[in-house]
């Protein structure tokens, strides 16, 4: 009887402990950047950290629910859960709520939810019953076609209710498809796809055609093996259609505040007058953001002494700009040890996932650390002004119920899928 009642206990504690070393740390930030006076009340839940640490106390009984549920009802149900979401989101067209000019939210009482967050969960579990079904075989073109759909629809719902950010993660399931032999074309097709449209924003679409066909013709020629003329002619066409095609949508299609970030990001605009009324307008958040950052040097200035901080420098700190506090209080030895810990989570999923004995949770692993490597690596270029800006959060760091909850049940499904794998043996 005791060995049966042990076996439910046999969790990934390595995995766990890391979760809760992000939200701990995540919600001691969240309280320097939201805090208004010169005391804290902890417990005062009409402030940002009080209702962070009540969904946090919320957070520990949906863990236990996750983990009481049977394992293989993730998979059984994994058809039915994706359904759900999907109409989840279509709902938002009709009873959503607009914050930001994002119609993503559902309003309940006095709290928002954002479907949005959950349904990248629910992706990952249609996505991984679709390739480990016996009757898939992933290098077959209508499979393909079937998981893009899948991974698409979603994708679109989210754009479509200006979501950019959240519809940026399900591109991150390409590395999952293909580490379950998606043919390698698609990934390198799409690398080069995104180089040349970088490219030709920042050198014009003349140079960069230029360029893309030396190339073009290099590797035509290079290989022992020459590829068919008519191949290398198509690929040829293709780059140079976009690299044109990608300058007539940034003229034509984005919206203005969309051509500023990217003007930015790229620092395309070299009119010293109008980089000045970027940082005061669009730009001033990041550029805030960077001042924090980098004031903080090598061990920061304290919990709850950074200047910026305190002063509310920096707009919406305590959800997706949350990273600033951790330079400017911490310091870059703070920001390293943030780095580090989300760099072993998901070393460690990757490391369980390839552990598994059953497809659909490998797969599924894979995607749990497709989506957090994506929160993670825009989340912090974005703050940094590495990468455009992006509204995303910082997995299990950020302020908001929606996200946490959502990351939690991503994460601990792969918690509880692992231990029904450690059970069996």
């Amino acid at each position: 009887m005791v060995r049966d009642t042990n076996r439910y206990f046999k969790f990934d504690w390595i995995t766990i402990i890391l979760f809760l070393l992000l939200v701990g740390f995540g919600w001691v930030n969240i309280v320097s950047a939201s805090h208004t006076g010169d005391t804290v009340d902890y417990f005062d839940f009409s402030q940002s950290y009080g209702k962070q640490l009540m969904f946090i106390f919320l957070t520990f009984g949906l863990i236990v629910i996750i983990l009481s549920i049977d394992a293989k009802f993730y998979e059984r149900f994994s058809s039915v859960i994706y359904i759900i979401s999907m109409l989840s989101l279509a709902g938002l067209f009709l009873f959503g709520k607009s914050v930001n000019g994002a119609t993503a939210w559902y309003g309940i009482g006095g709290m928002t939810l954002q479907p949005s967050e959950f349904a990248k969960a629910a992706t990952a579990l249609a996505v991984a019953k679709y390739i480990s079904d016996l009757n898939t075989n992933i290098q077959d073109f209508k499979d393909q076609i079937a998981l893009f759909t899948i991974i698409g629809i979603p994708a679109l719902l989210v754009l479509l209710q200006n979501d950019t950010g959240s519809m940026l993660v399900y591109v991150t399931f390409i590395f999952v498809l293909h580490r379950e032999g998606l043919p390698k074309a698609y990934l390198i097709i799409g690398v080069l796809l995104a180089l040349l449209s970088v490219l030709s924003l920042k050198f014009g679409a003349i140079i960069t055609s230029i360029a893309a066909s030396i190339m073009v013709l290099i590797f035509h020629f290079l290989p022992r093996r020459k590829p068919p003329f008519l191949k290398t002619v198509f690929i040829w066409m293709v780059s140079v259609a976009l690299s044109f095609g990608v300058k007539f949508f940034y003229e034509n299609l984005l919206q203005s505040h969309q051509k500023d970030r990217i003007n930015l990001w790229l620092r395309l605009e070299k009119d010293p007058e109008k980089l000045e009324e970027m940082k005061r307008t669009f730009a001033y958040n990041l550029n805030e953001s960077e001042k924090a950052i980098s004031s903080g040097r090598l061990t920061g200035k304290g919990f709850m002494e950074g200047t910026r901080t305190t002063g509310k420098f920096v707009p919406e700190q305590h959800t997706d700009y949350i990273f600033s506090t951790v330079g400017e209080e911490w310091g870059f030895l703070g920001s390293a040890f943030v780095v580090i810990v989300f760099v072993l989570l998901l070393i460690r999923i990757l490391h369980l996932a390839e552990l598994q004995k059953s497809q659909f949770s490998r797969v599924y692993g894979y995607g749990v650390a497709a989506i957090i490597f994506m929160h993670f690596m825009i989340n912090i270029g974005m703050v940094m002004g590495l990468i455009p800006t992006i509204g995303i959060p910082l997995p299990m760091f950020s302020y908001g119920g929606s996200g946490l909850w959502a990351f939690t049940i991503l994460l601990f499904i792969f918690v509880k899928l692992d231990s029904n794998r450690i059970n069996e043996w």
